[in-house]
């Protein structure tokens, strides 16, 4: 059985490769494919960060269901707590990333035009 933590590694790793190959197969600013692989690599961006959302959510379930199991008295110890030590990690990355993606835009908004 594959963990969700692998999942989301492999996860993150795809989003890499398709961005660097969006990026090494972009024109150099003269051509008129530029706007459309811009938009190639926001919808392939929108796509792994939607995917990882969904990852996450379904980590943070599966915790729950589990620590039901576990307050019923039925299922493993060790598979509980590791669920719900990996909704935890899940939880602090995905805040981690919604703080740098909230710098960034700040960042752009004090740029000058």
């Amino acid at each position: 059985m594959v963990s969700d933590i692998t999942t989301r590694s492999l996860d993150a790793v795809n989003a890499y490769g398709v961005t660097q190959k969006a990026m090494q197969t972009g024109t150099n600013g003269l051509g008129g494919d530029e706007t459309a692989q811009a938009s190639d690599v926001v919808t392939s961006f929108g796509t792994a960060l939607n995917s990882a959302l969904k990852g996450a959510i379904k980590t943070g379930k599966t915790a729950e269901s589990m620590t039901a199991t576990g307050l019923s008295g039925k299922g493993d110890l060790t598979a509980i707590a590791t669920s719900v030590e990996e909704a935890k990690l899940t939880l602090q990355t995905v805040t981690t990333v919604r703080d740098r993606m909230v710098q960034a835009y700040q960042e752009v908004m004090k740029m000058s035009i």
